[in-house]
């Protein structure tokens, strides 16, 4: 192989590790139900907290507070995979490398 193809292989390994570890340090926040449950997650997608609003722990409604849960996790992930996607960008020029972002 070309010893400068190689060169730039592995400069651009040591950027994407880099910026595998950035990720930890973004976070996300999403909400559901006008902010009833809160859910922060990292640019890895690791969920960190989830808050939920006293009024909204309804023993008779476990359905609803599901629901808020679910609605605010789902929004949550599309926000980090999001970030994801934008900060890796700027590494990769645009490429898309499969199993980042």
């Amino acid at each position: 192989m070309n010893k400068f193809f190689m060169q730039q292989a592995q400069q651009l390994q040591a950027k994407l590790a880099k910026a595998q570890e950035e990720l930890a340090n973004i976070t996300v926040e999403a909400t559901a139900g006008g902010g009833a449950v809160k859910v922060t997650m990292t640019g890895q997608q690791k969920i960190t907290s989830v808050k939920i609003a006293p009024e909204v722990v309804n023993p008779q409604d476990i359905q609803m507070l599901e629901d808020l849960v679910l609605a605010a996790v789902t929004e949550a992930i599309a926000k980090s995979q999001e970030a994801a996607a934008k900060h890796l960008s700027s590494i990769t020029g645009g490429l898309k490398i499969p199993g980042l972002g």
